[in-house]
């Protein structure tokens, strides 16, 4: 199976900067979309920001212009560059990896991994 592991977060002012990261590991043949979600007190999980094995990325309209997501393919590893950082970015991140790991020395299988979860406080 896939194992997938968040680190990064943690209590920083407004107007400041976080960089959140997330690595993948176990029998991973390929990675396709890595994406970052957030679910703050009381409401949904929302989608923050995502990226293709491509490259090509996406964004929530909240993060636009602030947010940079960013991955290290050979390192199996997402990151997400947070700066101008409001009060409403208060959350709980939570990682989303999907693509392909071996199942046994014959077969491959997709996965679509989330890991534990890292909180991200905005306050003064």
């Amino acid at each position: 199976q896939v194992q997938v592991v968040e680190s990064g977060g943690g209590l920083v002012q407004p107007g400041g900067s976080l960089r959140l990261s997330c690595s993948a590991s176990g029998s991973i043949v390929s990675i396709n979309a890595m994406d970052w979600y957030r679910q703050a007190p009381g409401k949904e999980r929302e989608f923050v920001a995502g990226i293709t094995a491509g490259g090509r990325t996406n964004y929530a309209d909240s993060v636009k212009g602030r947010f940079t997501i960013s991955r290290d393919n050979g390192a199996n590893t997402v990151y997400l560059q947070m700066n101008s950082l409001k009060p409403e970015d208060t959350a709980v991140y939570y990682c989303n990896i999907q693509g392909t790991y071996r199942r046994s020395e014959v077969y491959t299988s997709l996965f679509d991994s989330w890991g534990q979860g890292t909180q991200v406080t905005v306050s003064s």
